[in-house]
């Protein structure tokens, strides 16, 4: 009758850490199911509207800087003609200085010039050529290096001033990506990128051939449909900056006593 007994009370005394575990994991799963609920009150947590509301917040932030530069140059402008009306310098000062404001940027400037203009490839981009392996998703995107090798080229064909999107470059401005957009001067743009200079435009156009990391940028033009446009003007005009033109840099933490 032992032996009987245990046997038949073995399998009870086996099961019942079973019977606990799944009243566990049930208990565990309601739990969530409630954390769940009240974390998202009824609503869809897979939803993207978090990162719609930050691309919306992004967008609105870009123009208030665009219509804060707007008035910063404006008030800029009107300091710098009060300022004139008295300031005792001679002609030949006031010559100087119209050309340090024309070199620095802050000037509007006319000429012949060119626009260069890159662009993502299209959706779904495959090979176009033989021989050459699909693209991955960095191949078919527009990168910082290939603005900033438009920028360099075209300074080094002897541009007079640069403009990328709607705001003028000066010697502090940094051309940089994020994901793929740029953000220059405190203000989000996305493809296509319209980069204009004024300047000599066959001086300008030899300057972006010549240039090692456009050739490569036209091995990708050719192979996937990256975006690749130069057009010529006889006559352009970039705006002044109008943005701030103070710097600021870091300074060492004081110690403390």
């Amino acid at each position: 009758m032992r032996d009987s007994d245990d046997s038949s009370a073995g399998p009870r005394r086996r099961a019942r850490p079973v019977r606990l575990l799944t009243a566990a994991v049930f208990a565990l799963a309601g739990l969530i199911f409630v954390t769940s609920f009240n974390t998202s009150k009824g609503t869809n947590i897979r939803t993207d509207a978090s990162l719609l509301r930050l691309s919306d917040l992004i967008q609105e932030r870009s123009q208030n800087n665009a219509a804060l530069e707007q008035s910063t140059g404006a008030v800029r402008r009107r300091v710098d003609t009060l300022a004139e009306r008295d300031d005792g310098r001679t002609r030949a000062e006031d010559a100087r200085m119209a050309a340090l404001r024309k070199a620095s940027g802050t000037e509007e400037l006319s000429g012949k010039g060119l626009t260069v203009t890159l662009d993502d490839a299209p959706p779904g981009a495959t090979a176009r050529i033989p021989n050459v392996p699909e693209p991955q998703p960095n191949d078919l995107v527009i990168h910082q290096q290939d603005l900033q090798a438009v920028v360099n080229a075209l300074w080094r064909g002897g541009a007079q001033g640069i403009q990328v999107m709607d705001q003028r470059l000066i010697s502090t401005s940094a051309v940089r990506c994020v994901g793929n957009t740029l953000i220059l001067q405190g203000r989000v743009y996305s493809p296509p990128y319209k980069i204009s200079a004024v300047g000599d435009p066959g001086a300008l156009r030899k300057a972006l051939a010549a240039s090692p990391a456009l050739q490569n940028y036209q091995l990708y033009v050719n192979a996937y449909g990256l975006g690749w446009k130069v057009d010529e003007h006889k006559a352009l005009t970039l705006p002044g900056y109008s943005g701030t033109v103070d710097l600021h840099y870091a300074k060492p933490v004081e110690p403390t006593a």
